[in-house]
């Protein structure tokens, strides 16, 4: 994916995320103020019915005018134009508020006549916390003679308790966009490591094949002068020069490769090719760099037929092979077994190795890893055959798969779609 693309994609997701957010606190905002819409509704209604019951039983009536104004959000005051107890409009109040389902702390205050000034009732507490017992202030009104205002201290917690749903979603939404920030970040963090490791990579390989070429060159000439060819330690230690260069130079182009693929999807040019062919080809090859392993091939059929790379197929088997030769103690026998099961050409790699300890079986695929076993440090390499056969199989959508055999060694299986008939 180019850079251009993974930004506009991660730009677009934060744009979107923050606008659902945004989205969400509008809408938070618009429930909190219905919240306190309700309220204040609730509250006229139950004020008033206060009011009602405080003209019972004397002569006046209740004023054609709303008795009840509201004069702050958490402020009310009530004009009833009737002298009243305090006790009897406690009790008013904690009904009809209990009644009308309004479960906040309140405190109320009358007006004194003979004083000019509001005398402080109490705080009446309906809810189940503890709150401190502070004196609120209730200033006086103008114009009123018997009137009472109710304040309700603990209205803006009140309403954002009945608001957990609303606020529950918001935290949620914020903690998505935390972690998707986070994951982005992480992700551009990984992405500049592997870019630093690929080129670190490149360019360690490229340095290395220079030299190694010059060694190769030189140690080819050098080999068939008839000074080296009449000494024959000295025509040993040649030929030893060139056996290890060809190896570092093989491990070499394999990291290249290797890192190619993690740039660009491998290209394979497909073709149809006939499997049993290719494996005895490979095992010709086989037999001339270890010529005392027993290689057999078990098959039914010799034209079973598939599309892919004839080049990656044959470097696929020949790592199979060579891996199953060098992980062995004993003289190598690998039994390569082909059948056609159900719709699926199983071609399965049994050898007598040393296996594997099960923990790590499923390890053996990934880049760079190697089993540390008795053979670990005779056996020469970087982790990355299995890998590039994994690689193989992944892009054709093969199945490939690692078992320990009952008695010794492991079996490799490749499960390749297949739809011909047995021919």
């Amino acid at each position: 994916m180019k850079v251009n693309k993974l930004n506009s994609i991660i730009l677009l997701g934060l744009i979107a995320i923050i606008g659902i957010l945004a989205a969400q606190l509008l809408w938070t905002k618009e429930a909190f103020t219905l919240e306190q819409k309700k309220l204040s509704q609730k509250t006229h209604i139950a004020l008033l019915e206060v009011a009602k019951k405080l003209y019972q039983g004397s002569s006046n009536e209740l004023p054609v005018q709303n008795p009840v104004q509201k004069i702050a959000n958490d402020y009310y005051v009530v004009n009833v134009e009737n002298d009243f107890e305090p006790d009897v409009l406690e009790y008013y109040l904690k009904t009809e508020f209990k009644k009308i389902n309004i479960t906040t702390d309140f405190e109320f205050a009358m007006y004194n006549c003979q004083s000019d000034e509001m005398v402080y009732g109490k705080q009446i507490a309906l809810s189940d916390k503890e709150n401190s017992k502070q004196a609120a202030y209730f200033p006086k009104q103008k114009n009123l003679v018997y009137y009472f205002a109710v304040r309700f201290p603990n209205e803006t917690s009140y309403l954002v308790s009945s608001m957990r749903f609303w606020l529950v979603l918001s935290l949620a939404l914020i903690l998505i966009l935390l972690i998707y920030v986070y994951s982005i970040f992480t992700l551009l963090q990984q992405k500049k490591y592997s870019e630093l490791q690929r080129d670190f990579v490149n360019n360690m390989t490229h340095e290395f094949k220079t030299p190694l070429s010059s060694i190769l060159i030189a140690s080819k000439y050098l080999i068939d002068q008839k000074l080296i060819k009449d000494n024959k330690k000295l025509h040993t230690y040649t030929d030893i020069i060139i056996q290890q260069s060809t190896k570092l130079n093989s491990h070499v182009e394999k990291f290249l490769s290797i890192a190619k693929n993690d740039h660009t999807p491998l290209a394979l040019q497909l073709e149809h090719i006939f499997v049993v062919a290719v494996i005895e080809e490979t095992i010709a090859n086989i037999r001339l760099k270890y010529p005392e392993t027993t290689l057999t091939i078990e098959s039914d059929s010799s034209r079973y037929e598939i599309e892919t790379d004839a080049f990656h197929f044959t470097n696929l088997v020949y790592n199979l092979l060579d891996n199953a030769v060098k992980y062995c103690v004993d003289k190598p026998e690998i039994i390569i077994r082909i059948a056609a099961v159900n719709k699926f050409l199983k071609i399965e790699f049994i050898d007598n190795g040393i296996g594997i300890s099960p923990q790590y079986i499923s390890y053996i695929f990934d880049k760079f890893y190697q089993v540390k076993n008795e053979k670990s440090n005779e056996v020469n390499g970087f982790g990355l055959g299995l890998y590039y056969v994994k690689e193989i199989c992944t892009i054709q959508n093969w199945k490939i798969s690692a078992r320990n055999n009952a008695t010794k060694g492991i079996t490799i299986t490749l499960s390749i779609p297949y739809k011909n008939e047995k021919k």
